[in-house]
């Protein structure tokens, strides 16, 4: 054959050791971060049908739950409450006791050096399923900012480590900000679900969370699917406004956002690979058509390569287990 001049990329590819070698990009226990779904009571274990493996949980069991994912390196959670109370104001996401703050203690009590991220919004409060106050209809921006600051001051008294409003209000970020600085807590950080779409992926969680709303969408709030720009925007808002981290919201279907947040700006990225994402690998899974573990890894991987610092997901556990295979 004559001679020809071609690169040979295969080199780097020649063996396990050499792969790991050169590899760009790696997933590690550091980056995860459990969801976990906490509910009223005693003794309290419900199975949500449409996320297998993932339950709520009453405090006591929430406790074990973190304890296991505790041994495995895991070294953050998540917390969404599930009350008993609903109305039309969500007070129980800001009571003093609510089952978030209740179980930020629990938690702090037990486990001191666990980073407790609570959920900020009011969707699994309130009687109508909407993530703020409802009028004729219509989600009211700034009277919701109003109740969003009163839940994380509740929360960041209960212990919690950093407040994750999600809630998608225009100046959510600025409101919470100035409250918690105002009552004491300026080094409380915010990690904001600066960049969230209106995503049919969200199914399953609305299921563990019981938080699906009443009536209507939230296209009012929540991003439309379709833009991209608008990302940027949203997000140079939060950062000016006061947040630490972005999350971005689904994770998987988009890669290209959580690329162009990374690429301008100077913050911690967290991406969110939501309960529609993990029911789908697990449906498929079970059905013997994918394999798991292999799916899952690339998955996540493939969100860190695209600039995600940290992950949100209820793989957390298994995760931190194939990792130290």
């Amino acid at each position: 054959m004559e001679t020809i001049n071609f690169r040979r990329h295969r080199r780097l590819r020649k063996s396990a050791f050499l792969r790991d070698l050169v590899r760009e990009h790696h997933l590690s226990v550091d980056d995860l971060i459990y969801p976990l779904f906490v509910v009223e009571g005693n003794k309290v274990r419900n199975p949500v049908p449409s996320m297998p493996g993932i339950e709520q949980l009453s405090p006591d069991f929430l406790l074990d739950e973190i304890g296991e994912a505790a041994a495995l390196g895991i070294k953050a959670v998540l917390l969404f409450g599930v009350p008993r109370h609903k109305d039309p104001v969500g007070s129980a996401a800001y009571h003093p006791h609510g089952i978030v703050q209740e179980a930020i203690r629990a938690i702090k009590a037990k486990y001191p050096d666990l980073l407790v991220i609570a959920d900020t919004c009011l969707c699994e409060y309130t009687d109508h399923g909407h993530c703020g106050v409802v009028e004729n209809g219509d989600v009211l921006n700034d009277a919701s900012l109003e109740l969003l600051v009163k839940t994380a001051v509740s929360q960041a008294e209960a212990g919690a480590d950093i407040i994750a409003p999600s809630n998608m209000m225009d100046g959510f970020t600025a409101a919470i900000r100035k409250g918690l600085d105002d009552a004491g807590f300026a080094y409380v950080p915010i990690m904001s679900y600066a960049v969230k779409y209106a995503s049919a992926f969200y199914g399953p969680f609305r299921d563990a969370a019981e938080s699906a709303p009443k009536f209507g969408d939230r296209k009012t709030y929540q991003m439309d699917p379709a833009n991209r720009r608008e990302a940027l925007r949203e997000a140079q808002s939060d950062i000016e406004e006061g947040a630490d981290l972005l999350i971005v919201k689904p994770g998987m279907p988009y890669l290209d956002i959580i690329a162009d947040i990374r690429q301008h700006f100077p913050v911690p990225v967290v991406a969110y690979n939501v309960s529609g994402e993990y029911a789908m690998v697990k449906a498929a899974a079970q059905n013997g058509w994918l394999d798991e573990k292999s799916v899952v890894l690339e998955m996540l991987t493939g969100m860190k390569r695209a600039g995600a610092d940290l992950i949100i997901t209820y793989f957390a556990k298994d995760v931190a287990r194939w990792l130290k295979e």
